[in-house]
């Protein structure tokens, strides 16, 4: 009963990180619900009061990440859309955060459920289980969102590239564009322009901007595109041309994807037509005649 105790206590010790994520939680989600609510699309807010309290609290673990790994995962948070605006140590926080929930999670499963083995045994491996469960799962959710976003401005690409070149063909301004794109598209594509609109503003280099955009995106199409636009300023070329030149290039790339897509799908659809298909066709072609087999036996 005491080594039970013990356990207790010490779970009561971790969840205090636990409540103030679940404060951290509370805030991002009433601040993103405000902005949506309010239409308009604003510049990211500072990291909440409750995020840089478990900062500070966490900063003896989460300062010793080393430099290196501390700018990668800062550059996959800008690859992902900088969710909730988290810092390195930030997400490193959550990190420690969920584990310990899940931890405690799992010992109180293993105090709970009767199993053969002892409890003394049962509940640290479960706690533990679970504590290197809910650790991993913030990087497994950072990859999937980096990849949703980069599919996301890969299927905009084309169009917007669209949209663009009519705006400057019409006489606008490349800025003007960008900001047609970012009216037009409310997506991950929109998001990064945008991200370059409020850079422009404040004083940074257009084509600075861009290519820092095309950088932390991670899509070879966009990378491609300010890289010859950047050319083209440089060298004087009319943007309108390039654009329309890229616009073409880009859709005959989505029509050659989509016909090797096509190509393979029959490929594909040889392990499903014989894993469930055939299977049931025999059944319904033998069927009769096995069952007259079998009555004619007996």
């Amino acid at each position: 009963m005491s080594a039970i105790m013990l356990e207790a206590i010490i779970a009561g010790a971790i969840s205090g990180i636990i409540v103030v994520a679940f404060f951290i939680a509370i805030d991002q989600n009433r601040a993103t619900l405000k902005q949506a609510a309010a239409g308009v699309w604003a510049q990211p807010t500072e990291s909440t009061t409750a995020l840089k309290q478990l900062e500070g609290m966490l900063r003896p673990i989460t300062s010793r990440l080393p430099a290196l790994a501390a700018g990668r995962l800062r550059e996959k948070l800008s690859r992902a859309g900088d969710p909730g605006n988290l810092s390195p140590s930030g997400f490193q926080a959550l990190r420690y955060g969920l584990g310990a929930l899940l931890a405690i999670i799992g010992l109180t499963l293993g105090l709970l459920i009767p199993l053969p083995m002892p409890t003394l045994v049962v509940a640290p491996i479960a706690g533990a289980i679970a504590a290197v469960i809910g650790y991993m799962t913030p990087s497994v959710w950072l990859e999937f969102r980096i990849s949703s976003r980069r599919h996301q401005i890969q299927r905009s690409l084309a169009e917007a590239t669209d949209l663009l070149t009519l705006v400057v063909e019409s006489g606008m301004s490349l800025d003007e564009g960008l900001l047609s794109i970012t009216e037009r598209f409310h997506n991950a594509l929109g998001d990064e322009i945008g991200k370059v609109l409020r850079e422009i503003r404040l004083g940074r280099p257009r084509m600075a901007a861009l290519e820092n955009m095309a950088e932390v995106s991670g899509v070879p199409d966009l990378h491609h595109l300010v890289e010859s636009i950047v050319q083209s300023d440089q060298m004087g070329v009319p943007i309108a041309r390039l654009l329309r030149v890229q616009a073409t290039e880009m859709r005959r790339r989505q029509r050659q994807t989509a016909q090797e897509r096509a190509a393979q799908a029959s490929s594909r659809m040889v392990f499903p037509m014989v894993g469930c298909i055939f299977p049931v066709l025999w059944i319904v072609l033998l069927g009769p005649a096995i069952i007259q087999i079998l009555k004619s036996i007996h």
